[in-house]
Parts: C-alpha cells; sequence; structure tokens
C-alpha cells in the first residue's frame, strides 16, 4: 500500500486556483427600480417583485448571489441576480426597491457599490 502525501503548497495552489475561477468583483455606480416593473416578467422569467432582494446586471448569470457594499455608508445586502440591466450610464447593477431601502439610497436614486459574489 502506497501512502500519497499531499504538501502544503500544493493545498495553498489548489485552494487559491479555485478561488481564483469562482471570484467575482466589481465597483460602480448602482441604481433601482421597481415602480412599473413590480409583477411583471423579468428577464429569468420570474415575476419581478419591487420587495424581494434581488437585482439586474448585464452578464451574471441568473440566480448567482451577489454581496452589495455601498461605498459611502459600508452598508451591504445580498441579492440574488433575476434579471438583465442597467442599460443606463456607468451603472453596474440595477437593485430592488427593496435592497435600496435597506441600502439607504432609494431616496438619492443611485450609489456607488462594489459587488462580489457570495
Amino acid at each position: 500500500m502506497t501512502k500519497k502525501f499531499i504538501t502544503t503548497a500544493a493545498i495553498a495552489a489548489t485552494v487559491l486556483f479555485a478561488t481564483t475561477v469562482s471570484s467575482f468583483a466589481q465597483c460602480g455606480g448602482a441604481s433601482w427600480y421597481g415602480p412599473g416593473f413590480n409583477g411583471k416578467k423579468a428577464a429569468s422569467g420570474q415575476i419581478f417583485n419591487e420587495n424581494a432582494m434581488t437585482a439586474a446586471h448585464r452578464s451574471l448569470p441568473f440566480g448567482t448571489k451577489l454581496k452589495v457594499v455601498d461605498q459611502r455608508t459600508g452598508k451591504y445586502v445580498q441579492v440574488t441576480i433575476n434579471d438583465r440591466g442597467p442599460f443606463h450610464g456607468g451603472r453596474i447593477i440595477d437593485l430592488s426597491k427593496a435592497a435600496a431601502t435597506k441600502l439607504g439610497f432609494r431616496n438619492r436614486g443611485t450609489t456607488s457599490v462594489c459587488i462580489e459574489k457570495m
């Protein structure tokens, strides 16, 4: 019977590769939407609910869970991608009304965020 030994370096390289491949981070503008879209079909086929913790992103797969951090306040929320957008300016994400409210920027309309996969 042969014993196989895995070095610490091999384990570290595997962990680094796994986290690098699956990681995603992006910073930029965020806006929110809800009124006018509530109850209608999102791009994913789900019915959009402005009171759910969801978001629209141009390219991330539907169902992707993201941590969204407001750069002004440090507050963060977890959202699930279920729609496409935003298609305005340099914004990277459109949050539901509920997510914008929890982050505290709903009255301002936009904010600066960083997003990362969970």
